[in-house]
């Protein structure tokens, strides 16, 4: 299994998407890119660790590529608001990609310059593409947010 790490915005509708996956064996979501070493949901949010929130991927790639996570990560987020996605604002909702390997950083810098060049709007896409570093998991609450929830209340949240 090959590992994606991926911040696009809040992570619980990510890693629902991601989950979802043909090829995705497993996902988790939690806090990647910071300064504090196990940080809590509180101490991300509260802007000062420089976290972001993100779903850590584990994938087969025999059965799904690196390509294809990357055009799923572009189409379910505004690559182009910087430190926002939809209502959620601040650095912990930043838009980035955390490589895992030089082939990772050449596929997501390659998939970036596409995307741009595709745009037709004239906004810039600002994306961070970045070594990953340590990926703390997010407390167990977090993890598979959107299904327990809808799970719990019958479809009718999420």
């Amino acid at each position: 299994m090959v590992k994606a790490t991926f911040a696009a915005g809040c992570f619980w509708s990510p890693e629902e998407t991601f989950s979802q996956i043909t090829g995705v064996t497993a996902t988790q979501v939690g806090y990647i890119g910071g300064t504090l070493d196990n940080p809590t949901y509180e101490a991300v949010c509260s802007g000062t660790t420089g976290h972001a929130e993100a779903v850590e991927i584990e994938f087969d790639p025999e059965r799904i590529t690196y390509d294809e996570l990357l055009d799923v990560f572009w189409s379910i987020h505004d690559p182009t608001t910087k430190d926002r996605q939809g209502p959620d604002v601040g650095s912990q909702y930043r838009s980035a990609i955390f490589v895992h390997d030089a082939d990772q950083r050449t596929a997501a810098e390659s998939s970036m310059k596409a995307r741009q060049n595709e745009r037709t709007d004239g906004r810039t896409i600002v994306t961070q593409i970045a070594d990953a570093p340590t990926f703390w998991p997010a407390e167990d609450y977090h993890q598979r947010f959107l299904e327990k929830r809808r799970s719990k209340f019958g479809g009718l949240f999420g």
